[in-house]
This record gives structure tokens, sequence and C-alpha cells, in this order.
């Protein structure tokens, strides 16, 4: 009974303190970056002002990454107020990237990042997938490292309106 209620009170301790830092996150002016599409065309940050944007960072060696792109694609296809925009964050072949992506459909747009030469402003993720979610005023609102569902976008996303 005693082991129960430390255990107990540990679990709420640390649910507390968890909320707490999830609040506590900064917003942020959102860097702008300027990278170039599968398709060979430079796209900006600043490009989807008045959208909320979900910036993925990703690679294809990452299965949790991979396991994200079909809810990011949902999300992207059926939201029209969100954009995703998937950076794609490793030292690979073009042609092997293309090859993956015949494989699995992805609706929105991968850019491409030179991992060795990042754009001015840009950090590199401390995690794969590391996502940061924009909002329409171009503030970074939220940043997630590790996993991410397409229900936790739509929480910042929604919870925020109006905001």
């Amino acid at each position: 009974m005693k082991m129960t209620r430390i255990i107990l009170c540990l679990f709420f301790f640390a649910v507390s303190v968890s909320t707490s830092l999830i609040a506590a996150e900064e917003v942020k002016p959102a860097n702008n970056f300027s990278l170039t599409d599968l398709s060979g065309n430079t796209v900006q940050l600043s490009d989807y002002r008045g959208q909320w944007v979900v910036v993925n960072f990703w690679a294809t060696w990452c299965s949790p990454c991979v396991k994200e792109i079909p809810e990011l694609s949902r999300l992207h296809t059926e939201r029209k107020e969100v954009t995703v925009l998937g950076l794609d964050y490793e030292d690979i072949e073009r042609a092997r990237l293309d090859e993956f992506l015949g494989e699995i459909e992805v609706s929105y747009p991968i850019l491409l990042l030179d991992v060795y030469d990042l754009p001015e402003g840009m950090q590199e993720p401390r995690a794969l997938p590391t996502t940061y979610i924009v909002n329409p005023e171009g503030m970074r609102v939220r940043t997630f490292y590790g996993p991410i569902t397409r229900a936790e976008i739509e929480r910042v996303v929604d919870g925020s309106a109006g905001k």
C-alpha cells in the first residue's frame, strides 16, 4: 500500500512537471529559410505566411520518421490551413531518395537540406524526427523531439485559434 502511494505521488509529480515544461515553451519568431524542393524550386518558410506550417525534419533511415509520413500527408491534404514541409536531413544520393519516395506516398513538399551546410539561422535538429509548428504570423509555437501524431499537431493548431 505504501509503495502504491509513493508510485502515485511520483507519477503525479512527473505529470505536473512535464505539463509545466510544455506550457513554458517560448514562442519565438521562426527563422526563415530558403531550400530547394524535389523539382528544383526554391521554397521559403515565409512563402507560407498566413498558414500553419509543420516543419518536419526526417530521414529515410529513421523508422519513426517514416511512420509519420502517412499521417502528415493526410493532415497536409485535408487541412487547407496547414502546410507540412518535410526537410530531408541526411547525406543521401538523390537517386536513392527518389527511389524511397517512389515507394511511399507523400503529399507534401520534400525539401533538400545539405547537412554539412545548413541555411543561415537553422540549427541542427536535436533528434529525428524533430517537428516545429509555426503559426500563421510566423512564430514557432511548439517543438516536438521524436515522433508526433496528427492529433498532437491538431491540438496545437486548434487550441491556438484566435490567439
